[in-house]
């Protein structure tokens, strides 16, 4: 959530900013909320206060000089006294309707797009930044992740529809090893190397939860509700990014504390609203999918340095696998609803002759803090908003994908990145099926 301090201050300078990420700022309707706003305080806080004060020092100076309850003007005062509370009482209930609707129409607007933040419309303004690695040539015809998995025997869609529904997979023997063995070696890369404490967290989540995050109420069509007939509903994650940001909400922690760095592996679960006809085919966007999840709150004044660094411990993990892949910073049109700036990470994949994303790494500033009202306190001084920030590390489904695909053999098998061997009981090659 934007800071009303500064809509209050200057929402066409707001409005403008927003408009280089795509969106449309109700200037008028702001200000209509706020005159309203402004009407009411007046009213309630300075014209109702001095009335009040005056027609209760009048009283006092009647009763001072004898006059009783009884007495015409003593009564007369005290009935303006009563209609002055009736009055109060009306505009606070007006105060917390008008409240709710700005709070509503808050919730729907973005993060404002950092200085650095390159304009542009979609995608194809985002800025490259940096490539590693140099895709491999093959001397035979490359297989996508789908004929691979399929040949080795270990990849089953039909299977996954039958059980469930179109955009699942079934994993089996080695390949369903090889998916949990890059799991486990992220989580131990990024505790180990990289400082992060590993969390285990709930797959569902409340309202409360998406909303601090960003999630709604914008984005409810993408999410998976699961209804409770004696309760409010509960939500499949989207990403752990949800769970875990929340574990600070409504919280003060110690400026000593910080930065508090998590990592956690779930599946998450997207409805992908809108998105029939985008990679339909194979695993690179499905309903369910694992990731391991990069998450930190840190200082204001620390959160950029914290963004480089997060982005740098997620192509680690590429790195390491020896999977070529590019950096890509994000323009203000190709971000996300709650970011301020955003890296995109894209791993090349030889079948489609291209890179795809992998990771998204994100400073969100105070937006998602403001919302959870997540703080931190130092010393004695007033409580202050936290920065946030997350990125995977990595998509654990794309990066199988990436290794069918980089690592595949002329005959249909795929060799296993040296650093996973010891995660596969020492297996070195996944042998196509005979």
């Amino acid at each position: 959530m934007l800071d009303i301090q500064l809509l209050r201050k200057d929402a066409a300078l707001v409005a403008k900013r927003l408009a280089a990420r795509g969106f449309a700022f109700d200037t008028t309707y702001f200000e209509a909320l706020e005159a309203e706003r402004k009407s009411i305080q007046i009213r309630k806080d300075q014209e109702l206060k001095a009335e009040k004060n005056r027609i209760s020092k009048m009283i006092g100076q009647l009763r001072a000089s004898g006059h009783g309850t009884d007495d015409p003007e003593v009564g007369d005062l005290m009935k303006q006294s009563l209609g002055l509370s009736t009055e109060e009482k009306a505009l606070e209930e007006q105060w917390l309707i008008l409240q709710a609707k700005l709070n509503d129409f808050l919730m729907g607007v973005p993060n404002l797009p950092h200085e650095s933040v390159a304009p542009g419309e979609d995608e194809t303004a985002n800025i490259e930044v940096s490539r590693w690695g140099t895709p491999k040539s093959f001397d035979f015809t490359v297989r996508d992740h789908v004929d691979l998995g399929e040949g080795l025997g270990q990849l089953d869609f039909a299977a996954a529809v039958k059980i469930t529904g179109s955009r699942f997979s079934v994993m089996k023997g080695s390949l369903a090893r090889l998916h949990r063995a890059l799991a486990q070696f992220m989580l131990d890369v990024h505790t180990a190397e990289h400082g992060y404490t590993e969390v285990y967290v709930p797959y569902l989540v409340n309202a409360d939860s998406l909303r601090g995050t960003g999630n709604l109420p914008k984005f409810e069509e993408d999410l998976f509700q699961v209804p409770r007939p004696d309760s409010d509903k509960l939500y499949l994650i989207p990403t752990a990014e949800v769970p875990v940001t929340n574990l600070l909400r409504d919280e003060i922690v110690a400026a000593e504390a910080l930065p508090l760095k998590f990592v956690a592996h779930t599946p998450c679960f997207r409805s992908e609203a809108g998105s029939y006809g985008r990679d339909t085919r194979g695993m690179i966007r499905q309903h369910q999918f694992d990731k391991v999840e990069l998450v930190q709150m840190v200082k204001p004044e620390d959160s950029y340095a914290a963004l480089e660094a997060l982005t740098a411990n997620a192509e680690t993990i590429l790195q390491k696998l020896g999977l070529p892949y590019r950096k890509m910073a994000l323009c203000s049109g190709d971000m996300g609803f709650s970011s301020a700036k955003t890296y995109d990470l894209e791993v090349w994949l030889p079948a489609q002759n291209t890179y795809r994303e992998i990771s998204s790494c994100s400073n969100f500033e105070a937006f998602q803090a403001r919302r959870m009202q997540a703080r931190f306190r130092s010393g004695q001084g007033k409580p202050e908003l936290l920065h946030t920030l997350n990125g995977s590390g990595l998509a654990v489904g794309r990066t199988l994908v990436a290794i069918l695909e980089n690592y595949q053999r002329a005959d249909g098998g795929v060799e296993i990145p040296a650093v996973l061997v010891p995660y596969m009981g020492g297996v070195k090659l996944i042998e196509p099926a005979r």
